[in-house]
């Protein structure tokens, strides 16, 4: 085969939009293995983060990425896209062996990343996104009609919908999704990582995303999907591979696998994932009241235009809403970390606007920060020192400017083993735990003053599903003693999971509160785009 005529098969198999041509979208070789890793190994100092992982991806299928946290599953994927250096191991392409050294040799072996963390500049144009980094075709500037004219091609090859001359600053965040798959498609990728792409989206916009992934899948793409929502896995991949402590454990299809299965290969042992209890608990009275609480971002800007709710005794509120409409600052004006420019927050009837953060916590409010590395730890302070940073100097920890140490140590083995917290010592400093056992400590310090009411901010975050089983467990036993719980969380199963009642925000405003058993996804993912179903 002529040179000219591979490089013509290449760009057609990759589904690009060339200088020298329009996008043809095709099937070509289904289901031939597109990219394989044999014996991948990756070592730090001190742990094996891969140990010798084979894996593979087929042209035309989504293959599922599945594990814990510290499975290896982030490792092997950054090696793939070239942001790691395998420590052994062999990468090949279309059967040949290939050195991927920086993304730019990914991008030329046609693997793109989508991150969970958009990279665009928000002043910038779709089109000026797209063609950031581009090499120009027509000397000294860009072509940026051409890069148009690609993205409109692509757009309605895949569904993508997007507007080239749009400002990203005014696209919505699947929007801005589709920009960033659009980065990728443009410049050749023929396979997609997407790290956890559905945990910021609607549920209409994750039907969209997959609407879309679909047309890819059925054009030749291969795609990689790393996802922690067990359910959207099992309705869009064809395979799935489980890591476990850098192993693999194995690559099995999809149609042959339950939640219950795939949750057992990730942890090694049974997992309650659904709620585990049915029967309604007896609220009483309201412990947590929000008047018309009016509060400004770190811009100035306002964040919260009115939220007005409550929650009572023995009660889990949700509060739904995409990133970004107000839910910290909401968190944080109830903690007492954020001034209030209107409105009023009352705990047991008690107006407390006036109150520090550390007289909320003396008469029982609890805080679980979004932000756990930066707001909920001291990362170079031990974990017995973390377990009693907020009751420090308070009987018995201390004994007037002196620090009980024996009984500091007693208080927290026992937190230790009563939370399952993984470490090596108590006196382990704690940025070197994992994230769901730095949640865990946090749990801990915070359950043990058995406040009376708890504000949990986006508590399963980033963690893996068998610490998200113990978090889960812990609130719904509060919730039986009589706390008054408000979960903020973006994650719909989890708030239909564990809620009472939830409350939906978009844009610092409350679009409705609903009761759990008489809302569905769909309603709530109306909601948080702003849309009022009953004004439909």
């Amino acid at each position: 085969m002529a040179i000219g005529q591979r490089k013509i098969e290449e760009q057609i198999v990759y589904g690009i939009s060339r200088p020298t041509g329009g996008h043809r979208a095709v099937n070509f070789r289904l289901n031939a293995p597109y990219v394989q890793m044999y014996g991948i190994v990756k070592r730090f100092p001190g742990v094996l983060a891969c140990d010798h992982v084979d894996f593979d991806v087929r042209r035309g299928e989504v293959h599922a990425l599945l594990g814990e946290n510290g499975a290896g599953k982030s490792t092997l994927m950054r090696i793939l896209y070239g942001l790691q250096q395998a420590s052994e191991g062999r990468i090949l392409r279309d059967g040949a062996e290939v050195t991927i050294h920086s993304p730019t040799d990914a991008i030329r072996q046609g693997i793109g990343m989508i991150h969970q963390h958009f990279m665009l500049v928000d002043t910038l144009t779709v089109t000026e996104n797209v063609a950031l980094g581009l090499k120009s075709s027509r000397e000294p500037l860009l072509d940026l009609d051409r890069v148009q004219d690609g993205i409109r091609e692509l757009s309605e090859a895949y569904g993508l919908h997007l507007d080239p001359q749009a400002p990203v600053w005014t696209l919505s965040v699947g929007e801005r999704q589709r920009v960033e798959i659009m980065k990728a498609l443009y410049r050749g990728a023929a396979m997609l990582i997407l790290d956890e792409p559905t945990a910021v989206l609607t549920p209409q916009e994750v039907d969209e995303l997959f609407v879309t992934l679909g047309y890819m899948k059925d054009n030749g793409y291969s795609l990689v999907l790393i996802s922690h929502k067990l359910q959207e896995v099992l309705s869009i991949s064809d395979r799935i591979t489980v890591l476990r402590e850098g192993r693999l454990v194995g690559t099995v299809p999809t149609e042959e696998m339950t939640r219950q299965e795939l949750a057992r290969m990730m942890v090694g042992r049974e997992v309650l994932l659904e709620r585990t209890r049915e029967d309604e608990v007896e609220v009483g009275e309201v412990r947590l009241r929000l008047e018309d609480v009016r509060a400004q971002d770190v811009a100035g800007q306002p964040a919260l235009r009115g939220v007005s709710l409550s929650v009572q005794a023995g009660e889990i509120l949700g509060l739904a809403g995409i990133s970004g409409n107000g839910q910290r600052e909401l968190a944080e004006a109830v903690a007492g970390l954020r001034p209030l420019s209107g409105g009023s927050v009352e705990m047991d009837g008690i107006y407390i606007n006036e109150w520090s953060t550390s007289r909320r916590t003396e008469n029982g409010l609890a805080y679980i920060p979004e932000e756990r590395m930066h707001d909920g730890i001291v990362r170079d302070f031990a974990v017995s020192e973390n377990l009693v940073l907020q009751e420090h100097t308070s009987q018995p920890f201390s004994n007037g400017i002196f620090l009980a140490f024996d009984y500091i140590a007693q208080f927290s083995r026992q937190l230790v083993k009563d939370f399952y917290i993984k470490t090596p010592d108590i006196r382990t400093m704690t940025k070197n735990l994992s994230g769901g056992n730095i949640q865990r400590l946090i749990l801990a310090r915070e359950l043990s003053r058995r406040p009376k009411v708890l504000v949990a901010a986006q508590p399963t975050r980033g963690i893996d599903i068998g610490a998200i089983e113990y978090i889960y467990q812990q609130l719904l036993e509060q919730r039986d003693t009589g706390m008054a719980t408000l979960l903020i969380s973006e994650d719909l199963d989890e708030l239909l999971a564990l809620c009472d009642r939830i409350a939906v925000i978009y844009e610092g405003k409350i679009m409705g509160t609903v009761d759990r058993d008489e809302t569905t996804a769909e309603e709530l993912g109306l909601l948080m785009a702003g849309v009022n179903p009953e004004k439909q």
